[in-house]
């Protein structure tokens, strides 16, 4: 292969986790996150209280997590939660591996979750998220949610924008 070579390989498979793979969500939230924005660990302990809340006590008809993986090698994940609402879903922790992005998998794992939220009979799927995650904001437009809040704050060592987003299923 030549460094011009842009294809993106074989196309990721999603998967339910296997032994490990919560601790790379947590593993690559942080490690991401400190690289492309400048988090700080403040940043990687939510991630892990999210991910260890989730491993003690889900529904497993109710809740979920995907991992995507390309070639033998983990590139993504998003989670699916029940929120404080009983009708509400909760997308969390979408992530897709810098060397992964640019070939729809955000869209794939969104996708995803999306259609789970409606099976398990959901009424809405919310998210949180923050405005300098362009990206991801992106996904979360083309899927269908809808901006509802945002606020500014100051967390994880830099000053953002939350933002409160909803899809009605």
């Amino acid at each position: 292969m030549n460094a011009s070579d842009t294809s993106p390989g074989p196309e990721p498979r999603l998967r339910e986790p296997e032994p490990g793979d919560l601790g790379w969500i947590v593993q690559a939230h942080g490690a991401l996150y400190a690289r492309e924005f400048g988090w700080n660990a403040d940043f990687e302990a939510l991630v892990a209280r999210i991910v260890a809340d989730f491993a003690e006590d889900h529904d497993p008809l109710l809740e979920r997590v995907w991992i995507a993986e390309s070639a033998g090698r983990t590139v993504g994940c998003v989670m699916c939660v029940r929120d404080e609402a009983p009708t509400t879903a909760r997308l969390r922790l979408l992530l897709v591996d810098s060397a992964a992005r640019g070939h729809g998998l955000g869209d794939r794992l969104v996708g995803e979750c999306v259609r789970f939220a409606r099976q398990a009979g959901y009424r809405e799927l919310v998210l949180w998220t923050n405005d300098a995650l362009g990206a991801a904001r992106r996904i979360y437009t083309r899927a269908g949610f809808e901006l509802m809040a945002e606020k500014p704050h100051h967390s994880y060592g830099a000053d953002l924008v939350g933002q409160d987003w909803r899809l009605v299923l």
